[in-house]
């Protein structure tokens, strides 16, 4: 009987050559061919799993963010429900910036996206979806966190979260350009968070 194929698993294969292309070399040098070739399938099995490049490049940024969201998971642990707004800060920041070498592959694989969408209406439009769903999200944490008494009350939650993240992806690149080192980044981090919550006392470690 013929060997039944693991579709999920040839999906994932086929996702994982392309962010090691485009965290290599840049999103310039994707096409299904090299992929096919990173992957060591045929051409054919490429266009069967992915009917377009948009498609192929729309799934590696759902990977990125699943990435994204299994490093914040191995980092909080079974805590994650517990923590204060603070530490959910401290933790979400903390995985946006590369901490080891797959990490840092990943943050070349965003960063090759962005330059990308700086002149692709469409992959910009699929590279916000996940960016702005965390920014959302956070947002509705500060919002609460300040009718709650953690923050001071003329704060504007959308403005620190927004400030926040942007801080977070210039930290990754002086990391990745070697500018400075993941613990000093960390630094900066707690710097702002204390300033925001004024508690010194709730850093989550790491």
């Amino acid at each position: 009987m013929p060997r039944q194929v693991d579709h999920d698993e040839r999906r994932r294969r086929l996702t994982e050559a392309l962010l090691r292309i485009a965290s290599t070399r840049g999103l310039q040098a994707v096409s299904m061919r090299e992929i096919a070739a990173e992957a060591g399938v045929s051409l054919r099995v490429v266009q069967y799993y992915f009917t377009n490049k948009q498609a192929l490049l729309e799934a590696g940024l759902t990977e990125l963010g699943a990435r994204m969201q299994r490093r914040f998971e191995q980092r909080t642990g079974p805590a994650a429900g517990e923590l204060t707004t603070r530490g959910l800060f401290a933790a979400v920041l903390g995985v946006a910036v590369p901490f080891d070498e797959q990490s840092k592959l990943d943050s070349m694989a965003w960063t090759a996206y962005y330059t990308a969408a700086l002149t692709d209406p469409a992959l910009a439009a699929a590279g916000l979806t996940l960016p702005d769903a965390l920014e959302n999200f956070l947002t509705v944490r500060l919002a609460a966190a300040q009718q709650a008494g953690d923050i001071a009350p003329d704060r504007d939650p959308r403005i620190e979260v927004a400030g926040l993240l942007a801080l977070a992806n210039g930290l990754t690149s002086s990391v990745l350009s070697r500018q400075r080192s993941r613990e000093d980044a960390t630094e900066i981090i707690d710097y702002h968070l204390d300033r925001l919550f004024e508690q010194k006392g709730q850093r989550l470690s790491g």
